[in-house]
């Protein structure tokens, strides 16, 4: 079992006489065998928490409940967690099979036979069993940490821990290192908490993903919801790359007024922002801007300012007044600095936020296959 109750949790550092509140209130809960994503930016607070669950760090206050015990006090080596560190921490005067076989020696009582056995097994399952009579020296990063990697699995832990182990690597091997982990958690079903900055690591790995900024938890939930169905403007703006645009706009009656356009609403959508406010934020990812003709309802001129093409698609930075906004076309528009287009933001694809609070009011619509809803806010 691997269920973990994080309560209240609260973590605050003094830096120098004054308190910085780096874990504020977090309440989450992980279930047996799944893989929850911690993202957010540099300093949120993510891997505070990770080392709180750890036992790294202790927390100001709150609780920390594996498997309905209470952790929150106990020591690192009584919680059967394992943690893959950023720089692997590997020992550089062993070699690979020492490395993964010094936790085995130190807090078991297995022989060496069977510490052997399963660190050849563990060799095996993550590609390294060729490596293991090297030193860390010799080996690739990639093989680095493989080696950190199998010596969190030989202990046969209840959770891993994972503090942005990917984030030493190349591009190409980070993509199938992905890969790799996923297919590691799916086949061992160990509870995983994994750290990172990198949202395509966050939607491509977590069965759930938490959002964290400035120490808050912003949203909890499966990555297609928080991307769909973010529940603020900070949301919204960290998943997706590139991210979304966003543009102030006031409401008139039934009709969006921007600076440099008007954008006329269904009366539905109209009723449903039947509040006290009238300022709001628009929200348009790039992948749902369409260019269109000039008689188009809802067609906003715009001036291309840099096309960058990737293949299939191209960014195209465009401008509204003095704006830049991003959209992605498909193919390869072949458009000069200073060209005017007509596009169009399809107000099923939009979003709207209160611009004091940055509260989502309303969501895109979302396609299922089957059936179209709307996003809930």
């Amino acid at each position: 079992m691997g269920r973990i109750e994080v309560s209240n949790l609260r973590k605050v550092f003094d830096a120098g006489g004054n308190d910085l509140v780096a874990v504020d209130d977090l309440d989450f809960t992980i279930e047996d065998g799944e893989f929850l994503v911690l993202v957010g930016p540099s300093g949120c607070g993510k891997s505070t928490t990770l080392r709180c669950i750890s036992g790294l760090e202790t927390p100001t206050s709150g609780e920390i409940v594996l498997d309905g015990e209470n952790v929150t006090r106990a020591k690192p080596k009584d919680r059967n967690m394992a943690m893959v560190f950023q720089n692997y921490a590997l020992y550089p005067h062993m070699t690979a099979r020492e490395n993964m076989s010094f936790g085995l020696k130190m807090t078991t009582d297995l022989s060496n036979e069977e510490i052997d056995e399963r660190v050849e097994n563990v060799a095996e399952m993550t590609g390294i069993e060729r490596n293991l009579d090297q030193k860390p020296g010799e080996l690739s990063g990639g093989q680095q940490q493989r080696v950190a990697l199998g010596r969190a699995i030989v202990r046969d832990p209840e959770v891993f821990l994972m503090d942005e182990p990917l984030s030493n690597l190349d591009a190409k091997l980070r993509s199938e290192m992905r890969t790799e982990l996923q297919n590691l958690q799916n086949d061992f079903g160990v509870t995983t908490i994994y750290v990172t900055h990198d949202q395509t690591e966050a939607m491509t790995m977590g069965d759930r993903i938490a959002i964290l900024d400035d120490g808050e938890l912003q949203q909890i939930g499966t990555p297609l919801e928080c991307y769909h169905t973010p529940v603020n403007k900070f949301v919204a703006g960290f998943i997706g790359s590139p991210s979304m645009n966003f543009l102030d706009v006031t409401l008139n009656d039934e009709t969006l007024v921007h600076e440099e356009f008007t954008y006329g609403l269904s009366v539905e959508t109209a009723k449903s922002l039947e509040t006290d406010e009238t300022e709001y934020v628009l929200g348009i990812r790039p992948e749902d801007i369409e260019v269109v003709s000039a008689d188009t309802p809802n067609a906003i001129e715009a001036t291309v300012n840099v096309v960058e093409p990737l293949g299939d698609v191209a960014h195209v930075n465009i401008n509204l007044g003095n704006q830049s906004y991003t959209a992605s076309i498909n193919g390869t528009p072949r458009w000069e600095s200073g060209r005017k287009i007509q596009v169009k933001f399809p107000e099923e694809s939009l979003h709207l936020f209160v611009a004091d609070s940055g509260e989502a009011v309303k969501n895109a619509t979302i396609e299922t296959g089957e059936h179209t809803v709307d996003a809930p806010v």
